[in-house]
């Protein structure tokens, strides 16, 4: 029988309970427990089932759930009688930090307090019991008060612990999903070192110094670096999206996804679905599926960007608007379905991702918008960091969302930019001057807000208007940038799909240079030089553009105003 597909439930119990559709991971429970690690940390892009499987896991071992057995029947944990016995005996913590996304460190700590808070309310029936010492009582009620003091509150989670342990003779399992999501927010806003040195105290009390702890599992989009928050942390086993560990127990494989299909009836889908939202690896272990977006699309039956826009992705959105040349030429690849081949580390350094352009596409590849095709070790390599990883865009949805994403770069010049791209396909040149020049501040100072605004903005400008470029004129010209042809380099290359209808374009952006150049009229002309004596235009000539379909442009720039010329 059909089942009815529930979007946005992260309940297990839920899912069991009111039958809705469910594609069963319970084995996830056995591979954990045999693997024997104390403290697990799994990172996995959003929207991949972290949340459902740490209820999961919560509603097999926890004692609140001692007679929901019936939970797990006809699921595969119950064929093993081991595990059976297990359901429902241990004390389980679990927390998540998910929805701590504040813009200053005062009130994100005071939200970490709330759940600490809430937790000891939950368990407020200890201090009834003669397992607590007065003294013990005297700490539960710190928790609760309304000022918590930051050394009782990163020794909440060890202190009840201890006070679970005493109660029910066992030590706790440790849920926390959602770890790194205020480490995002800190960075993004300002205050990172002031929470790590929080986060870091609560992680050492709780994960490493905790001998009540039987067994916990941390969950997350990324692995910060060992050095922010974990450098107390030696019995951390951590599993990240490129670890063979639990690969297939997190988003859907092929195989089930095309179970699903056929299922509701929408098998002749198969290809499409395929081109849409398979493209995850995790370990040697391909096509897998985001499940977000395939419960949306069994729900709905229409292909969108279901998973891409689950996030407001202001974080990605600032690395890629206000990155270098490097970085912003590497996207241009990517959005044209290219690949491009750069170092990774896992361990995200957060405070490094204004300078370091790895960070950047590591952060990228942990969030799931690129996949690791492959990669190459040097012969005498003796540190990861030397490991070349080929990268791509994840899919078809991935690849929307980011042009969708850089034409939002433009948002607040719209009706300028748009009527510039107009004013260039005509050649109508006082237009292109006009428009240009009317949205020049707004462009400069989206695209150079990073943390030192800088002298080189002329560049950081030239190379996200190319991205705005390729991604507005791509299904009528083939647009390129930095690209050698003739004797050199080219700024950027327009080359029509259809020569008989467009014109070719080549642009060559120069900053105005006063040691040599006394008005922009002249670094206009050193522009239109360039192209003429690096022969620029051979590529285009070869492929059978004659020269007369080839219009030249130099754009000239001295501060925020700009001059163009043909």
């Amino acid at each position: 029988m059909e089942k009815k597909v529930a979007i946005g439930v992260q309940n297990f119990n839920d899912f069991i309970e009111k039958q809705y559709f469910y594609i069963d991971k319970t084995l996830f429970i056995k591979e954990w427990w045999d693997g024997g690690d104390v403290v697990t940390l799994i990172t996995r892009p959003r929207r991949f089932g972290k949340t459902l499987t740490m209820s999961m896991v919560e509603q097999f071992f926890s004692v609140d759930y001692a007679e929901r057995g019936d939970l797990f029947q006809g699921l595969a944990i119950w064929e093993y009688n081991d595990y059976r016995k297990s359901q429902g005996t241990y004390p389980v913590i679990s927390l998540s930090f998910a929805n701590i996304k504040e813009t200053n460190y005062q009130t994100t700590k005071e939200r970490i307090c709330q759940l600490l808070t809430n937790l000891y309310i939950k368990y407020t029936f200890l201090k009834e019991s003669d397992v607590l010492t007065d003294a013990d009582r005297g700490f539960f009620d710190r928790i609760l008060a309304k000022d918590m003091r930051d050394s009782d509150a990163t020794l909440a989670l060890y202190q009840l612990s201890n006070y679970l342990y005493r109660y029910y003779g066992k030590k706790v399992i440790i849920l926390l999903d959602e770890y790194d999501t205020p480490m995002q927010e800190a960075y993004v806003n300002g205050y990172w070192q002031e929470l790590v040195a929080f986060t870091r105290s609560m992680f050492n009390s709780t994960f490493k110094t905790n001998p009540w702890l039987e067994r916990a599992i941390m969950t997350g989009i990324t692995r910060v670096s060992k050095e922010s928050i974990f450098s107390d942390l030696n019995n951390l086993e951590v599993v990240t999206t490129t670890s063979d560990k639990y690969a297939t127990a997190f988003g859907f494989t092929e195989e089930e996804v095309f179970a699903a299909l056929e299922e509701n009836d929408m098998g002749s889908e198969k290809e499409e679905v395929k081109r849409w939202y398979d493209g995850f690896i995790f370990g040697n272990h391909p096509d897998i599926y985001n499940p977000w977006s395939i419960l949306n699309f069994l729900d709905k039956g229409k292909y969108g960007t279901y998973w891409a826009n689950t996030s407001a992705n202001s974080l990605v959105g600032k690395l890629l608007r206000e990155g270098n040349r490097q970085i912003k030429e590497k996207f241009e690849t990517l959005l044209q379905g290219g690949i491009i081949k750069t170092p990774i580390d896992e361990q995200i350094v957060y405070d490094q991702l204004d300078d370091n352009e790895s960070a950047i596409w590591s952060l990228l590849l942990a969030s799931g918008y690129l996949k690791a095709l492959s990669y190459e070790r040097p012969e005498l390599a003796e540190y990861d960091a030397n490991i070349q990883y080929e990268l791509t865009l994840t899919n078809y949805e991935v690849m929307r969302m980011f042009r969708g994403m850089v034409r939002g770069w433009f948002n607040r010049a719209d009706e300028d930019y748009n009527d510039f791209v107009k004013a260039m396909l005509q050649d109508d040149l006082d237009a292109m001057n006009a428009f240009m020049n009317d949205m020049a501040l707004e462009l400069f100072s989206s695209f150079d807000s990073g943390k030192k605004p800088s002298r080189r903005a002329p560049e950081r400008f030239y190379h996200g208007f190319v991205l705005g470029l390729l991604v507005d004129l791509q299904s009528r010209y083939i647009v390129t940038s930095n690209r050698e042809s003739g004797f050199g380099r080219y700024d950027v290359m327009l080359e029509p799909r259809n020569p008989e209808m467009d014109d070719a374009l080549i642009l060559e952006f120069k900053t105005c240079n006063k040691a040599s150049e006394e008005t922009l009229k002249d670094t206009v002309a050193a522009a239109l030089q360039q192209i003429e004596d690096k022969k620029y235009a051979a590529g285009l000539m070869k492929r059978g553009i004659p020269k007369e379909r080839i219009r030249c442009y130099g754009f000239a720039f001295e501060g925020s105003k700009i001059l163009i010329g043909n």
